[in-house]
């Protein structure tokens, strides 16, 4: 049985999951109208896992003995000065959500809720592989410039994180 706090917590995390999915489909229409279509493929797959990540809470809370409940999510913004600045914003959340999902472990140690902290490992690693990727990107872009934005653009889906690859495991 979840235990309320936890349970609480985890229903934080399915309005954050949530929201995530929403800036990332928010993102990849900016970038679509901006004729980056190799970008906006990107962010629609990244909003498609978020969207994914949100059903894995849903499922653990109501599989343990909780009720699931399903927020509004505030609206995300809809335009950004560049790639590069979006591709920031997109590193920015990932370490928000990667802070989110620390409170949430650190919650389960402290109630002694092991099956939860198990569950959240998988969110641990993934965590991982999405800041490394946020992060590779924003790598990609500094070192090519406004220039390349053509090139970057046709070559982005080749840096999107790979199940059970992490930075430590390459």
């Amino acid at each position: 049985m979840l235990k309320k706090k936890v349970e609480d917590i985890c229903n934080r995390q399915i309005e954050r999951e949530g929201y995530s999915s929403n800036l990332y489909l928010a993102m990849a229409s900016w970038a679509e109208t901006k004729g980056l279509s190799g970008v906006a493929q990107w962010l629609y797959a990244q909003a498609e896992e978020e969207k994914l990540h949100m059903l894995k809470f849903i499922k653990y809370i109501n599989e343990r003995g909780g009720k699931a409940v399903i927020s509004s999510f505030k609206k995300p913004p809809e335009t950004y000065k560049s790639v590069e600045d979006m591709f920031k914003e997109v590193l920015k959340h990932e370490q928000f959500v990667t802070s989110s999902i620390n409170e949430i472990v650190d919650l389960a140690l402290a109630e002694k809720d092991f099956n939860t902290h198990n569950f959240l490992q998988w969110f641990v690693t993934e965590q991982d592989e999405e800041e490394a990727s946020a992060q590779a990107i924003i790598d990609k872009l500094s070192i090519g410039g406004k220039n390349n934005l053509y090139q970057f653009d046709r070559d982005i889906m080749s840096l999107r994180a790979k199940p059970g690859v992490t930075a430590a495991t390459e």
